[in-house]
């Protein structure tokens, strides 16, 4: 695993040089909000990501303990990925950003399962969970 080099002890900052950049995060939107968990189905996603970019994300994700691989049982050749606790302890924060660009970015608007998320985000996050469990993490 490639060492992090942390900026500062800001908590803020500590937490920016963790998950990286804008792909990083809007990854682990896709694998929390929408239960996308393949490399094609993180390729269609509106924001139209490079394969580069996302396989190199992917890989920091995996290193970084917010996500683990599995093989597809039905395709050997094929990698699923699953959000661990860490990720899902980014829930609040994701939600958080959505309500703040709403509120300040009149362009900006949450697809329905993510409204659907933060109107029932106690539910929500307790379903992630168990789902998580599921997968044996």
């Amino acid at each position: 695993m490639k060492s992090l080099v942390m900026r500062s002890r800001c908590p803020i900052s500590c937490t920016l040089d963790l998950l990286g950049d804008k792909w990083s995060l809007l990854i682990l939107r896709d694998l929390l909000f929408f239960e996308k968990n393949s490399f094609g189905a993180f390729l269609l996603s509106r924001e139209k990501i490079a394969r580069n970019i996302l396989s190199d994300r992917l890989e920091h994700l995996l290193q970084r303990g917010f996500m683990v691989k599995e093989m597809a049982p039905e395709n050997k050749s094929k990698f699923l990925y699953y959000p661990t606790e860490k990720a899902v302890d980014l829930v609040p924060l994701l939600l958080e950003l959505a309500v703040w660009s709403e509120k300040h970015e009149p362009f900006s608007k949450s697809k329905p399962e993510v409204t659907a998320f933060k109107n029932s985000k106690g539910k929500a996050l307790r379903d992630l969970k168990a789902r998580m469990r599921t997968l044996g993490n």
